[in-house]
């Protein structure tokens, strides 16, 4: 399928290539990975908080009950218990704050379809007038030898 080079400008590249004119690679943008939402970003970091919280206090209760006043408990125990204590109450925080970021996130817009079907994230603005073509006079190339083997030619051959 015929494209744009997105750096350049240059029309008809291939997809799946480099541009012919500046060499920059040339995805298929219609395969490109499309990105999770924050929304379920903030799920992921949920459910992962809450497991290693609960985790971590499941193990210092059990730390507690099986050594806490016992005689001849090393006192490693006791830092792990307490290490542990430490690290649910950090996420016990982390997931406070989590709560207050996902009541932050606005509102997502709704979906909205162009005449073909597809879905699009934000309406477009219509605008009353075209951009100007592009001018592509002054730029520079990309390559310092790039426009410089038609002079090889006039090289004399000794």
């Amino acid at each position: 399928m015929p494209m744009f080079c997105p750096n350049c400008g240059k029309s008809d590249q291939q997809v799946k290539t480099f541009c012919r004119q500046c060499g920059t690679f040339l995805p298929d943008f219609d395969k490109v990975k499309r990105e999770n939402t924050p929304e379920q970003h903030l799920l992921a970091n949920t459910v992962l908080n809450v497991m290693t919280a609960v985790g971590s206090l499941a193990l210092a209760i059990t730390l507690y009950a099986m050594y806490l006043g016992k005689d001849g408990t090393p006192v490693i125990i006791y830092i792990t218990a307490g290490f542990l204590t430490a690290v649910f109450f950090w996420q016990a925080q982390i997931f406070v704050r989590l709560r207050l970021m996902k009541k932050q996130l606005p509102q997502r817009l709704t979906q909205t379809k162009d005449e073909t079907g597809k879905v699009l994230q934000f309406e477009s603005v219509k605008t009353k007038e075209l951009l100007k073509e592009a001018d592509f006079s002054d730029q520079i190339p990309s390559s310092v030898t790039e426009y410089t083997t038609k002079n090889l030619d006039k090289i004399p051959k000794k």
